[in-house]
Order: structure tokens, then sequence, then C-alpha cells
């Protein structure tokens, strides 16, 4: 392990942070302590060569700590343990951006939002604007690779007539096109019904959670006859604060997206807790369980690809010690998310990573591994960490940028320069201070004026934000 990486995991323990699978809920027996972690290792020359299948997996606003394996004291979600167990836990991963489009715009394209008309709205929120069906994405140039591609549960990246995973390279699409839908009338943020398969409309009424494992757990388990993708898209644990026993708070909120009051609804400030939001998480870990085991009873498990992770940091309820900031902000609570990964073919578990790695990588590492060549109209900014989790080099060098409206962001090495929404700069030291509540601007002015420098150069070269 780098020095780098040595202070970052020193602060984080510092910090309050765990490194094995956390203890159970206070309310549950006390369990036998896991094997501990080890720091990653590559094993160089390890199983077949052959290109695996990738099931890539989104929580949705599940922030960094919302997970047992991350810390949470309260919260149980042995399916995602395990998962984490048996392949690699990062705490140093990142989002693309601080909100739910714009994240996937650099997932699925491996580049900057700002690149993109799309990825300027921090989220999407019209019809007027979508991913580019000509641009390029993980899907596209994947399948033409010889990849089945799929996209199961929130798409976010645009509306039909001119938006949908189909147009973009997927061969499948089945959910929704919003960024929120209640999650039993599946009215989503326009007011109209959202749950679709194809470009039409799919009537099912049962809680969105259940019904998007159901469509997960045929996909995985068919007899495919080449590799496949799968992007797995929940909404939980997203507002409105629902489970699966409680349609009738469902049926409230649904009668008042009706009446015209649609994002108040969902926004549900009158509704949800602590409690509630626990119910939800490991709803959806229990509901990733049974993927996975459908996975594992189809005789593909060693050689998938699994990825799990979130779209930004944590919102009201999460859990994000010991960061600070949460959605929508560029400070660390706001794009630090879980992310594990598991390959048994290639990668071994009961491993930890703490290297800085983001969004846009995956889409290049993916690639890279499918033996997909991306787009040289198109450059990615993302770097492939193939490399890494297969041969034993080191992570790229690479900055890692953000930019969203009101916050600015660059990570050099464990150095992170910030600009909040006031316009002060700030420079922060991660390995020492994963909080980011000692300033260090003044005391490191050309080191500041270095990362700003550097951020700008990248902005530069990025689509300006519309007048507001």
């Amino acid at each position: 392990m780098s020095e780098m990486s040595r202070r970052v995991f020193g602060g984080l323990l510092g910090g309050g942070a765990v490194t094995a699978v956390a203890g159970p809920s206070a309310s549950a027996a006390p369990a036998a302590p896991a094997p501990a972690e080890r720091p990653f290792r590559a094993r160089p020359g390890a199983g077949p060569r052959r290109r695996p299948n990738v099931l890539f997996i989104l929580g949705d606003d599940l922030g960094w700590a919302d997970l047992s394996s991350y810390g949470a004291p309260h919260i149980r979600t042995p399916h995602l343990d395990r998962l984490a167990a048996q392949g690699v836990r990062f705490t140093q991963a990142y989002a693309g951006s601080a909100t739910c489009s714009p994240t996937r715009f650099s997932l699925y394209t491996g580049r900057f939002p700002g690149r993109t008309e799309g990825g300027l709205a921090e989220p999407l929120g019209d019809r007027s604007q979508g991913l580019d069906p000509d641009h390029p994405t993980l899907a596209s140039l994947l399948k033409g690779a010889g990849y089945a591609t799929a996209l199961i549960g929130k798409w976010h990246c645009g509306w039909l007539p001119d938006h949908s995973p189909t147009k973009s390279g997927w061969d499948e699409f089945f959910g929704n096109f919003g960024g929120a839908l209640e999650y039993f009338s599946k009215l989503g943020q326009l007011g109209d019904y959202d749950l679709y398969e194809g470009d039409t409309t799919y009537q099912d009424l049962r809680y969105y959670t259940t019904v998007l494992t159901e469509r997960a757990v045929e996909y995985v388990g068919r007899d495919h006859d080449r590799p496949w993708l799968l992007n797995l898209n929940y909404t939980t644990p997203h507002w409105p604060w629902l489970t699966e026993d409680d349609a009738r708070v469902g049926a409230e909120i649904a009668a008042e997206i009706r009446t015209g009051n649609v994002l108040g609804a969902l926004l549900h400030r009158d509704g949800g807790s602590v409690e509630k939001y626990r119910e939800m998480v490991e709803d959806l870990d229990a509901s990733v369980g049974k993927v996975l085991a459908a996975l594992r009873r189809s005789g593909q498990e060693e050689n998938t690809l699994v990825v799990f992770a979130s779209d930004n940091g944590g919102e009201r309820f999460s859990y994000q010690w010991p960061l600070s900031g949460g959605k929508s902000e560029l400070l660390e609570g706001g794009i630090r998310i879980p992310t594990v990964l598991r390959w048994p073919a290639r990668v071994d578990g009961r491993q930890v990573s703490h290297e800085p790695v983001y969004s846009p990588d995956w889409t290049a590492t993916l690639l890279e591994l499918g033996g997909a060549r991306p787009d040289p109209e198109y450059p990615l900014d993302g770097r492939s960490l193939a490399g890494y989790l297969l041969r034993g080099e080191e992570v790229p060098e690479r900055d890692l940028f953000w930019r969203v409206r009101g916050n600015r962001a660059l990570r050099r090495g464990d150095w992170k320069y910030y600009r909040d929404a006031d316009g002060r700069d700030h420079l922060y030291d991660l390995g020492a201070d994963a909080r980011e509540q000692a300033d260090l601007a003044a005391e490191r002015p050309r080191l500041l004026a270095e990362l700003r420098a550097a951020w700008e150069k990248v902005d530069g070269g990025l689509l300006p934000y519309p007048a507001a």
C-alpha cells in the first residue's frame, strides 16, 4: 500500500470509519467477527482470459456509510457485506457528480458531465434535454464488441420521444425515465406514469423495488449465448420514503401528484425517518441478494464482474460519518460513495482499496475488459483500472475533477481544492482530515493556486452553464 493510501486509511480510522464488516444493530444477537480485510493486491495471471459479464448495480442517494460494511451502526446489509467480502471494498470511491443524472452521464459516457448539454442539468427535470443518441456509451461500445446489453431501473438521462436507453446502445430497457417516482402508482417527476418496457408503458402497481428485482433475476438467469452488460439501477433509497408496507402513504402521495403538486409530493418533506430509511436500505440489500442468488444459480457467477455503488452522496436520513456535506454538494459527503467489486475468476476476496477512483474510471475499465475501444471522437476522461485490478500496476495518476453550480472541486493525491457556494476557496488534506474541517488554504497558498489553476484548465474545455 502506498504512503498516501496509508495516510488516508489512518485518517478514516481516526474519523470513526471501519475497515471490515461492522457489527449488527443493537437489537440483534452479536455475530462472530468477520475475517480482517487486507490491502488490495492484484493476482496477475489468475483465471481464464474470457471477457466477463458485467452487472453494474446502482443505489440511489445511498450515503458513503449507509452499509454496515462501511460503518453504519444501525443498518444491516448482510448481502452487500458478503459481496464486499468476496471481492474488494473501495474506501476512496467517488461519484462523477453530486446529483443523479450528471453522474449517470459520466458513467455511461466515461466523460465529465459538462461535455454534453444534457449533463449540464443538475439534475434533468424536463423533456428539453437528454443524452444525445449519437454519443457513444458504455452500452453502445460494448454492444459493438459483441455484448448483449440491458438497463433495468432508473434511466434519468432524458425522456421520450428523443431519449431512451434503447436509442443509446441498450438492447433492452425496463424501468423509469425520470429521477424519482412514487413506488406504487409509478407517477414520476413529470406527473405522469413512468414505468416502461422499451418505449411502451408497462402496467404494474406493485412496489417498484420488488418489480425491478424480479426483472433482474429473470435477466441474469437466462441462457445467454454471449457476454452481457446489465445496468441495474434501483431508485432505493431515494425519496419518497416508502417500503412495501406503505401502500396507503404511497396512495396519498399519488393523489397529491395528481393535483399538480408533483415535486412537493415526491419530496415527501412530511414523511420519512431514520427508521424508515433503515428499512429501505435493508430492503435494497435483500433485493440485491436475490439477484446475486439468481446469478449463482445460473452458473455465471465466477466470470461475472459485479460492481455495486451509489449515484451520489446521501440525503436527509443518510449516515455519512465521518464525512461532511451531502447530495448536491462537492464536500466529501456529496460525492464519496460506497463501492464494492467482485470478480471471482480474476480478483481475490477480503480486500480493501484506499485508492481514489470515480465513475468515469469504471467506464474505461469495463470497455478495456470487454474488448471495446473508446470512440476517438469522444475521448474518455476516466482512466482504466484494469491494470491496477489485474496486473498489479499503480492506479493511473490524474486529478479527479468535479463541477456543479455553486461548487467546484479537484482532488490531487490527498489534497482537495474546494470552492463553496459563497465563492470561498478551501484546501483540505484528506489524508489527515476526511471530514474537511481543517482549512489549509491560508497556510498553502501556492498549492491552492496550483490546484485552482488545474481546475480552471479543465473547466475551460467544458460547455458553459446556460444562464440561470
